[in-house]
């Protein structure tokens, strides 16, 4: 039987009321808030996707602040991930992903490098980074005399696109919710941005990656650095001088100067 439309709105309330009530049954007191989610004139494929992304509006009904203690902050990060497991904002990512990709690190650290998307392997194993783009990134990572699991690693989509093409806008947008709450839950000193599109979507801005890198800018008051995507490298390893003397830079912010250059 084809759903009546007009019941969707109390349908997704109701839905929305029972998650969290199962929320608060489990000792969730706080669950990340962001602004609502801007999905430009959406076609007649997406609509049904842009009506159940309002059942995430829970998120600022009962968000208060961040807080302070990690553990809660830490409890708070694997409640938001396995929302995610279930999102269907996006009908074309819901179909091809094996799972979502949420992210993995510490809570609170200095650095979070955020990527674009996950790639067959990420999907594969449900963690970002983790194909030959991200042994190039743990090559950088070491070589800034930092560990992999000092730092917290992610991307603007939680989910692989077909084929591993590049994030559509909208599904940007409708993942911006999820990756905003991510990024004040695990409260990093610095963001690294991997790539034109993850700091575009990141910045909200349209300039290159060419112009962004190499200067630190903002986003919510965190500074952030963009650099090329280790992927990107991986084509074209002349770039690789340039990733340098960003990490170089970036290390000198953080206070961890790069001894020797």
């Amino acid at each position: 039987m084809a759903s009546d439309p007009a019941r969707m709105p109390a349908e997704i309330a109701r839905m929305a009321r029972q998650h969290l009530d199962s929320l608060k049954a489990a000792g969730v007191r706080w669950i990340p808030a962001a602004p609502p989610v801007p999905v430009p004139q959406p076609s007649a494929e997406q609509t049904m996707s842009t009506r159940l992304a309002d059942e995430s509006s829970f998120f600022g009904a009962v968000a208060d602040q961040v807080p302070a203690d990690p553990a809660e902050r830490r409890k708070s990060l694997e409640v938001l991930a396995q929302s995610i497991t279930k999102c269907v904002r996006c009908a074309a990512l819901v179909s091809n992903r094996t799972q979502t990709v949420f992210g993995v690190g510490k809570i609170s650290p200095e650095l979070c490098f955020v990527g674009e998307a996950p790639g067959q392997d990420e999907d594969r194993q449900g963690e970002p980074f983790v194909g030959a783009a991200g042994q190039l990134l743990n090559r950088i990572i070491t070589a800034c005399g930092m560990k992999r699991e000092e730092v917290y690693i992610c991307n603007i989509l939680k989910c692989r696109p077909p084929g591993n093409r590049t994030p559509l806008p909208d599904e940007a947008a409708n993942c911006r919710e999820y990756l905003e709450s991510q990024i004040d839950l695990i409260r990093p000193k610095f963001i690294c941005a991997l790539g034109a599109c993850a700091a575009q979507n990141l910045l909200n801005t349209t300039l290159s990656i060419g112009r962004l890198r190499g200067q630190i800018l903002r986003y919510r008051g965190i500074p952030v650095m963009c650099t090329y995507h280790p992927a990107y490298l991986l084509r074209s390893p002349e770039k690789k001088k340039d990733v340098w003397e960003d990490m170089k830079r970036l290390m000198q912010e953080l206070g961890r100067p790069i001894k020797g250059n």
